[in-house]
């Protein structure tokens, strides 16, 4: 089995775990709470959206939402933080890997996750999902720079981070814009070609 495979096999077992903790109802209705807050996005601008909206969506009445979040922000926080501890996750699991397959890891979870993803870096409704991607991208590659030899000797380490780190936000968000112009494998190829060259 390959390193891709094992890695997401461990994910998959962490999550399963962590389910059985949960009432299986409360997941339903949170699930259906996220799903809801997605496609509402997808239709009017977030600061638009009323709970009102997300009770009707999502088919549960307004004091199960408040059971659930202090508002339809903490819902959205909530949402983007699950996604970026995911994120971080695979960073850890996939440290021993080279950047083209740890980044066909994080592909493949675009993939899989594509209509939250595409709302949150294709649309100008969440640019509070793009500040916590990009400083996820800065801390996990603050870790992998190296300004005392080789090609990067003498830059300042922070802003070859800030720089890398922003383009390879700007190839994702470009990437879900244009609704996936290349697959998501040739996507991580060529991100982990272009890290390489960088870090």
């Amino acid at each position: 089995m390959n390193s891709y495979l094992i890695i997401v096999n461990y994910l998959r077992k962490i999550g399963d775990r962590q389910l059985a903790k949960v009432d299986r109802r409360i997941l339903k209705t949170k699930e259906a709470l996220k799903k809801a807050v997605i496609e509402l996005m997808s239709e009017k601008n977030f600061d638009d959206i009323t709970i009102q909206d997300l009770s009707d969506r999502a088919n549960v009445s307004r004091g199960t939402i408040y059971l659930h979040y202090l508002d339809k922000f903490d819902l959205l926080d909530n949402l983007i933080g699950e996604h970026i501890d995911v994120l971080r996750e695979m960073c850890r699991a996939a440290s021993e890997l080279d950047f083209t397959e740890s980044t066909l890891i994080w592909t493949e979870y675009f993939e899989r996750n594509y209509s939250f993803f595409s709302m949150m870096l294709a649309s100008k409704g969440a640019p509070y999902f793009r500040g916590r991607f990009l400083d996820l991208l800065i801390e996990e590659l603050s870790n992998e720079a190296d300004v005392t030899n080789g090609k990067n000797e003498g830059l300042n380490e922070d802003l070859l981070v800030r720089f890398v780190a922003s383009a390879f936000v700007g190839v994702v968000e470009w990437w879900f814009t244009n609704e996936k112009p290349v697959p998501h494998h040739v996507l991580a190829k060529q991100l982990g070609a272009l890290l390489e060259r960088n870090i």
